[in-house]
């Protein structure tokens, strides 16, 4: 693929982006088509280009999101083939109204139109981001992490060509080819060409990205969630969600990071979560100490997103004291409360703040995918314009359109 400058691509993807937005959905749906098919028979330089991203990597603790296999190929094949059967939004009108003038005033559906993403080690974001705004009428600019540079790019390659054969212009989707600092810092400052900007990583540049950047934002943010065992939970139950939500894949933003216990069950649960863990370190504060074996638990912990196997755990007297630790600490991604308690989870469901709230429930469900979206662009934990996965509506705005016959204002 030929190296060009990220403001020529900009320009390119700006320009692909018009045409997109006028679109019809059958033209996207092929699109879509031909990237899954494109996916699922060049699995082997997809591998390779993988192999070569894993050999040069020294972050051990991000080999897991950085990792392709077979089965993670398929499944990002699979994910555009089932974004095609989801129903066509641009175009709708959300409401319609008649003033007593008889102007008719309508809301539109339509695109954001050049979305730029600047993202780290998940090389499955590439397709996943793409073929999003690739099916509601966006272009897209995708400036990955170096870690991934050569599944990005041979990614890219294989979702250009798939492009040109649906007759779409392949700089609908464009993939910035220097991951270097110098480039994420030109497109925070791309405001002639991009429309807005979604960085998906750490809290380092997610920071970097709000701080910087003068395109517009969405924050996506990063993920210190918490599973709190009630007074009135079922234990068992508990313990089964909190394994899976720390342990089903740590190294991602819904993982579970922090452990709250209610004192009148900590005892007997902590004894069964020690009693279950091989290869979780836990650090507690000084009642969990008491209880377990731990390391000790510095304020710091209750901030920490680990993306590890580690979890913190924190003692609290009262649902009330639970909420309020879980509020100061958390990332606002998504908090789990485990209880048979009608009136505790409904309190706990109107006073968390984060974007996604569960009862007796992982918070590893945090997905666009899992929430039937078909796959997703981020998880936005700000509260301006999209909150929580975005999938396809986020993707989107309005304008407003007005059917008038010779109207004038007086």
């Amino acid at each position: 693929m030929e190296h060009i400058s990220i403001v020529e691509q900009a320009k390119a993807a700006k320009k692909a982006s018009t045409i997109l937005a006028n679109t019809s959905i059958t033209q996207r749906n092929a699109a879509l088509l031909a990237i899954a098919d494109s996916l699922e028979a060049n699995l082997e330089s997809i591998l390779n280009a993988n192999a070569k991203d894993l050999a040069a990597s020294k972050k051990t603790a991000m080999r897991d999101r950085l990792l392709l296999n077979e089965q993670r190929i398929l499944d990002m094949a699979q994910a555009a083939r089932k974004l095609t059967a989801l129903p066509d939004i641009l175009g709708n009108v959300d409401q319609m109204w008649q003033r007593p003038n008889g102007l008719k005033i309508g809301q539109q559906r339509v695109p954001l139109g050049l979305v730029g993403i600047i993202y780290e080690a998940r090389p499955n974001v590439t397709v996943d981001a793409a073929v999003l705004c690739l099916k509601s009428g966006n272009a897209c600019l995708l400036r990955g992490g170096s870690d991934a540079l050569y599944s990005n790019l041979e990614l890219a390659r294989l979702m250009k060509q798939a492009l040109q054969t649906a007759g779409l212009p392949e700089a609908c989707v464009e993939v910035v080819a220097d991951p270097s600092r110098e480039t994420a810092t030109q497109m925070m400052k791309l405001n002639t060409y991009l429309d807005v900007l979604i960085p998906r990583g750490g809290a380092g540049l997610i920071k970097t990205v709000v701080e910087n950047s003068t395109v517009p934002v969405i924050e996506t943010g990063s993920g210190n969630c918490h599973v709190y065992i009630d007074e009135f939970a079922d234990l068992e139950m508990g313990l089964d969600v909190l394994w899976n939500a720390k342990t089903q894949r740590p190294s991602v933003c819904n993982a579970c990071e922090s452990l709250v216990v209610h004192e009148k069950v900590a005892k007997d649960f902590l004894q069964m979560l020690a009693q279950k863990n091989s290869t979780v370190e836990l650090r507690g504060d000084e009642r969990t100490q008491s209880i377990i074996d731990c390391t000790p638990a510095t304020e710091e912990d209750f901030y920490t997103e680990y993306n590890d196997l580690i979890l913190s755990i924190k003692i609290v007297d009262s649902i009330e004291e639970a909420i309020e630790h879980i509020n100061t600490h958390s990332t606002k991604h998504s908090e789990s409360i485990i209880t048979k308690d009608y009136a505790n989870s409904q309190k706990f469901l109107q006073e968390i703040s984060s974007a996604a709230v569960y009862i007796n429930a992982s918070t590893r469900f945090t997905d666009g995918f899992e929430f039937g979206f078909g796959a997703e662009i981020g998880i936005s934990t700000q509260k301006l314009h999209a909150r929580g996965p975005m999938g396809l509506s986020a993707l989107t705005t309005t304008k407003y359109i007005i059917y008038g016959n010779g109207q004038i204002r007086q």
